[in-house]
């Protein structure tokens, strides 16, 4: 059984008004915050305020970014060229250091959001993009992402630091990604059923996915999406669980 594992959330999502998620109270339990850059959510006061809670309470940072797609949440396809996407990837990372550097942390990793991180397990051109955006900005920054995806088999090649993902309250499909949002099973809601399942994929390194196969999942992380409404009772619920099986919570990075 691994004796330690990070958890981690999707922060700073809200937008001026708009009130996405819980991320005080996320930030008192995950290890690490995947903040969002502005692209796909986040004004900047949204994320000058996540980083300084998370940097108050020692909360490892890491930039999640996105395809430019505001309106989507970051959550739909966009055909940019590698070139583009790169300059993008590269952008975001250094707007969310600058606020980090500012509140006396910084950014210790990247971890694509939505429709970007969902493409680079396959697309060979947009793994690429974002490899070289983070080769070129710190190629110490390690990659979080789906076990088996191009995006880490790139970043692996190239010499980064890669860890490996597992989603809390997602459904997996029997090839061991993740359901597409589109299709029943794909959200997971109830606490008790996610924080064991989490147990279990810690102990033995797999997950039941929608079909009831047993699929191989190993991972270093475990996210739980800030923006579920039973994001922090998940959360929770499976810090609880790890810790009570003997499991230490701590950040990769």
């Amino acid at each position: 059984m691994a004796l330690n594992i990070d958890l981690n959330a999707d922060l700073g999502e809200s937008f001026g008004q708009w009130v996405l998620g819980d991320d005080e109270a996320m930030l008192d339990i995950v290890t690490s915050a995947n903040v969002a850059c502005g692209f796909h959510a986040g004004d900047p006061l949204t994320l000058q305020r996540t980083v300084a809670q998370a940097a108050e309470r020692g909360v490892v940072i890491g930039a999640q970014v996105a395809y430019r797609d505001l309106a989507g949440f970051g959550r739909r396809f966009l055909d940019a060229t590698p070139q583009e996407l790169s300059a993008d990837v590269l952008y975001q990372i250094g707007a969310l250091e600058a606020l980090c550097r500012v509140a006396g942390t910084r950014v210790a990793y990247v971890k694509p959001h939505g429709a970007l991180y969902n493409t680079a397990v396959h697309h060979e051109g947009h793994a690429r993009a974002v490899v070289a955006a983070v080769q070129a900005y710190d190629p110490d920054l390690p990659i979080l992402g789906l076990p088996g995806s191009r995006l880490l088999d790139v970043a692996a090649a190239a010499g980064l630091r890669t860890v490996r993902e597992a989603f809390a309250d997602r459904g997996y499909t029997p090839e061991a990604t993740l359901v597409s949002r589109r299709e029943p099973g794909a959200l997971l809601h109830d606490p008790e059923e996610v924080a064991d399942r989490m147990l279990r994929m810690v102990q033995e390194d797999v997950i039941c996915s929608v079909e009831g196969t047993d699929v191989e999942v190993r991972a270093e992380s475990i996210c739980t999406h800030g923006d579920s409404p039973d994001a922090v009772a998940m959360a929770r619920a499976v810090r609880a669980v790890l810790e009570g099986a003997g499991v230490t919570i701590r950040s990769f990075a």
